[in-house]
């Protein structure tokens, strides 16, 4: 793996542009995919949000000025996106974005990419009723095992606000699942 400056530094130079960017998809993608995937919830909607990622950090790396990993700047710019994609995606079907969570955790069980379970399909309806701060923060820390300075890094808030959040959300899911 190539050391994080010299690829930036890379992705920065037209002359080696293509084959950084080539470099950065394999090395993020999947665990890209996987962070907006428990956002969207939705393989085919991952999927275009992570291609809408990945072209916007393309055109965005001039400006990345290396004041945080390039990680967590990506990260930043997919949980953006996915944020985004679920506002405009509940605009245009007319619901707000708990009546979407809602909808889109049921539509889980019929998603041929859902691999679960019955109890991770109940955890997953137990995170869609989380506020949208205490999901990603809960997402970041129990599914990709980032530890709070990385997630402090990426959502741009305190360490101890996500543990506060995490704290609750933890709570919430506890108390939904004795409950279903």
């Amino acid at each position: 793996m190539i050391a994080e400056e010299t690829l930036v530094k890379q992705l920065k130079q037209k002359d080696t542009q293509a084959k950084a960017f080539e470099m950065l998809i394999n090395t993020y993608k999947e665990r890209l995919y996987w962070h907006i995937r428990r956002i969207v919830l939705d393989h085919d909607d991952a999927d275009d949000v992570l291609q809408n990622t990945f072209i916007k950090v393309y055109r965005s790396i001039d400006g990345f000025k290396g004041d945080s990993k390039l990680y967590s700047w990506m990260y930043r710019i997919a949980t953006n996106e996915s944020l985004t994609f679920l506002k405009q995606k509940s605009r245009k079907l007319g619901v707000n974005s708990e009546a979407l969570q809602e909808r889109m955790a049921n539509n889980l069980q019929a998603d041929v990419y859902f691999e679960g379970d019955e109890i991770q399909y109940q955890l997953q309806q137990a995170i869609a009723t989380l506020p949208e701060k205490q999901k990603l923060v809960f997402n970041m820390k129990y599914f990709e095992e980032l530890k709070y300075e990385e997630i402090s890094e990426i959502l741009e808030t305190s360490v101890g606000g996500l543990k506060a959040s995490y704290h609750l959300a933890v709570k919430k899911i506890e108390s939904y699942l004795k409950e279903n």
